[in-house]
């Protein structure tokens, strides 16, 4: 059963990948912020997220504070370059960990289908929303990104169990848990944190997260992914840099550095992430009340 999900991986990647080159082909919405923001400098973004994210930091946060820092993609279209952008990425980190990574198939495959109907009935919803809804949004994403990284440095998490698998309650609350984790991953939460208390609170291996954690954001992303490219509502140049930056990023990480002493980033990424949610927040703000009528 795991080859035929790596495989049925495989070919979702194919699949979008081909999808995004043909929509690209056709139109390529230009939403670019700063001529500065050039494709060296999309690549590295890609290259130390990513290499952060298969690490265990994350990527949509870190990406959203340089966006932010660089003033290199619009506020509004951020959440679907984060989407497009990583997908290909997280499926390098999803081949990996599924592989090396021991946990039941038909608990996996139940939480990544969850997780996939959340994405898509999510990115629906967050690909309609005006400039000042995604700010608040996505400041209110990070707010909780941080929270969930500071509860990571302070040793909050629960401790878990030994399980690898989920049955009956608790297999339904792990699957609504990860729909709800898939719908807010489009407004640019990521799932590693939240993934890995979830699935700690029902009693499971917290390695075990990782597969799960992985192969639900490889296959959810193409899933709201592709509404983000038909509605236009991301910035291609950006993720296109993430992903060509993003793939050797993930590759170096989980195979030549493989760890790092990284107490000292994790702080910095959580005073970078607040500091950035409360910009968003700010400019949320700013905006309403010059749309006010005078």
């Amino acid at each position: 059963m795991k080859i035929a999900l790596l495989v049925a991986l495989g070919v979702v990647t194919v699949a979008f990948t081909a999808y995004w080159i043909a929509a690209t082909r056709k139109a390529r919405p230009d939403h670019s912020g700063s001529p500065r923001f050039s494709f060296w400098i999309r690549t590295f973004v890609g290259f130390y997220t990513n290499f952060l994210d298969t690490l265990g930091i994350g990527s949509f946060a870190t990406t959203t504070s340089t966006f932010k820092f660089l003033r290199g993609v619009k506020d509004e279209v951020i959440p679907g370059t984060l989407n497009v952008g990583h997908f290909i990425p997280t499926v390098a980190e999803a081949f990996i960990f599924i592989a090396i990574v021991t946990v039941d198939m038909r608990t996996l495959i139940a939480m990544i289908a969850a997780s996939v109907l959340g994405a898509w009935l999510g990115a629906g919803i967050v690909a309609r929303w005006p400039r000042r809804t995604v700010q608040i949004g996505l400041g209110l994403a990070l707010v909780c990104a941080a929270g969930l990284m500071l509860m990571t440095q302070l040793h909050l998490f629960p401790a878990g169990g030994e399980r690898l698998s989920l049955e009956g309650t608790r297999l339904w609350v792990g699957m609504i848990g990860n729909f709800a984790l898939g719908a807010l991953m489009t407004l640019g939460i990521g799932l590693y944190a939240p993934c890995m208390i979830l699935v700690s609170l029902l009693g499971m291996d917290p390695k075990a997260a990782f597969p799960i954690m992985m192969g639900s954001c490889a296959f959810l992303m193409p899933a709201g992914s592709v509404r983000f490219i038909k509605s236009g509502r991301y910035d291609w140049k950006a993720a296109l840099g993430l992903t060509i930056g993003g793939v050797p990023g993930v590759l170096i990480a989980a195979f030549i550095v493989k760890s790092l002493p990284m107490t000292a980033v994790r702080w910095l990424v959580v005073v970078v992430v607040l500091y950035t949610a409360g910009m968003l927040l700010t400019s949320a703000v700013k905006e309403s009340r010059a749309a006010r009528p005078t």
